[in-house]
Parts: C-alpha cells; structure tokens; sequence
C-alpha cells in the first residue's frame, strides 16, 4: 500500500467519520429537546443520520477541508438544530440537556469504537498489534502501511472515527456561542451579561479556530491521551 493510497484513504475516512459524527451529534440534539417538549427540530426532520439534514456550508464544508488541507485536526459544525426553548417543560434544565446531548453522543461513539478495536484486539495477534500500535503509527504518519489485511483499513477507519469524535466533543463543550458549552454558561449570567455573550455569535467561534489552536490542542489533547492510554494497554 504506498503513501499516497493511503494519504487518500485517510481523508475519505475522516470526512466519512466527520459527516456521521455530526449526524449524531445534531440527530441527539434534536431527540433529547423532543424528549424535553419541543417537536421543532423533529417536525422539520433533524432527528435523522441523513447527513444532508445537518450540512453547513461554512461549518461542514468549508472548514473540514482547510483543516484537511492545513493538516490541523478536522473541526467544524453542522446546521444548528432549531429549538424553541418556550415549549420545554423546564426552561434551563431542559435547554442544558439538549445542549450537552450532542457532545455525549460523540463521546459515546468514541467509547463505542473502543469496545469494537477491543473486540478486534483480543480475536487475533494481527489485530491485538494493529489496535494497541495504532496510535503510535497514526501521529507517525505510517499507520496502513507495509499490509493488505482488512483489518488494516477497518482499524484505521474506527480510530479516525474515535479521534473526531473526541475532538467534536470537546470543541463543543467550549463555551464559546454558538457552541453547546455557550448554552449551559449562560443560563448563569446577568441578563445584560448574556446579550453581550450571545452577541460574539460566528465571530466568537471563528475568533476561536483561526487564533486559537494552542488553546485547542491544550484542552482536546488530555482527552486523545486517555483514549490512547487505553488501547495501548490491549
């Protein structure tokens, strides 16, 4: 399998993992404000894994492609999911349930491909090597390399889909609007406090990705690192 195969199987991976993991993310926005009393979202059929149902122009497209061009990690965001918090049963609450909803679904989906490169780990030595290697040859830049093995590509492809998912979670607990961390920090904040803070809008969020990728990498980095931790130890 030579390099640039693999160059291209690896974008394809991480824009197929990027394109579900907002799918779901989006999909457990839309169930859980459903769940809280507001149909908004269903009823304009958001609760769907359908990825045109979630695409952005900027957040979707635009942004996955510089970073893939850039070689930064793929960070972006899907259509926000409509919500009218006047139909949720308790406002705050339920306006924090929704909003924290689609950052645990990426986490749980990470944890999920765990279990499945667990599972693949201890069914055979081929596998047990790929699996707990596997983040040591991905930040090397040689993971698929040197095999024609199933398992290679199937490896590759669940641990992209673990690393977006972690960094979608992560980026979106920031509590920068319109981020899903913004809905839960502020329901704490005076009412003119929180004008000021909804009005950073887009340019909060651009401000965040052009200017702070230190800052970024600081707080996505000890989640990648136990995730890490954890296959190698297979």
């Amino acid at each position: 399998m030579d390099l640039s195969h693999i160059d291209i199987v690896s974008v394809v991976f991480q824009m197929i993992a990027f394109l579900f993991a907002i799918s779901v993310h989006e999909s457990a926005h839309a169930w859980t404000a459903n769940r809280c009393g507001d149909p908004t979202a269903r009823m304009l059929g958001r609760i769907s894994l359908n990825p045109i149902k979630h695409i952005d122009p900027v957040g979707t497209i635009v942004m996955p492609l510089i970073a893939l061009v850039t070689h930064f990690p793929v960070i972006g965001w899907a259509k926000p999911t409509p919500v009218d918090p006047r139909n949720f049963k308790n406002p705050v609450t339920d306006d924090i349930l929704t909003a924290v909803a689609g950052p645990v679904s990426n986490f749980l989906i990470a944890t999920s491909t765990v279990v499945v490169m667990f599972v693949i780990a201890k069914t055979s030595i081929e596998g047990h090597g790929l699996v707990s290697t596997m983040p040591f040859t991905y930040r090397l830049g040689i993971a698929g390399r040197g095999g024609t093995s199933f398992l290679i590509p199937l490896t590759l492809f669940l641990y992209e889909l673990m690393l977006i998912n972690i960094i979608l979670g992560v980026f979106n607990l920031i509590p920068v609007p319109p981020l899903d961390g913004s809905h839960v920090l502020r329901h704490f904040l005076s009412e003119p406090v929180r004008r000021a803070y909804d009005a950073m809008g887009i340019f909060g969020l651009l401000a965040l990705v052009y200017l702070g990728g230190n800052l970024l990498m600081r707080l996505i980095s000890p989640f990648l690192n136990f995730f890490d931790g954890v296959l190698t130890r297979f």
